[in-house]
């Protein structure tokens, strides 16, 4: 085991609201995806004996954002084997290494926000959203009043 040094996902996450975000010089930049998904159908499944829900997982999977990144990276393997892993960790008494393996594809692929993150993707706001101020979330209000709201102004002789 390797001792000492960064590893590859040391230290923070990236944050894309970060003020170096853009920089014209920064060769990292964010990759925004497009909230609709990849359009078209899923590449040819490159591994042999393919199974019935591997071919569900498959379909579902293409048809994400992220895939529009793994088809200009050429990733169908990385994404085949993830799919044949998820299918097999879905079965009864599927051993907690394999879903360590799963967990680890679905950061490298981008499929959890800590691996969007990551691989600086983000997904563009769903054009419905964009179009009707309806769709906006409500207001996030505090559950318990802020400390100002809790204070209040004691006169000289008056008890707490």
């Amino acid at each position: 085991m390797s001792r000492g040094g960064a590893r590859v996902v040391s230290g923070p996450a990236p944050d894309p609201n970060a003020l170096r975000r853009n920089r014209k010089d920064d060769k990292a930049g964010w990759v925004t995806l497009p909230a609709e998904g990849r359009a078209g159908d899923p590449p040819e499944w490159p591994l042999i004996d393919l199974q019935p829900r591997e071919w569900d997982l498959w379909l579902d999977l293409w048809s994400r954002p992220q895939a529009v990144m793994w088809e200009r990276l050429d990733q169908r393997y990385e994404v085949a084997m993830f799919v044949r892993k998820l299918a097999e960790a879905e079965l009864p008494r599927a051993s907690v290494e394999l879903q360590k393996v799963v967990r680890q594809y679905l950061d490298s692929l981008g499929l959890s926000v800590q691996g969007m993150l990551r691989n600086r993707w983000k997904i563009a706001p769903a054009a419905a959203a964009i179009e009707s101020d309806e769709s906006a979330p409500a207001p996030i209000v505090p559950m318990r009043r802020s400390v100002r709201d809790r204070m209040r102004v004691v006169r000289d002789g008056e008890g707490g």
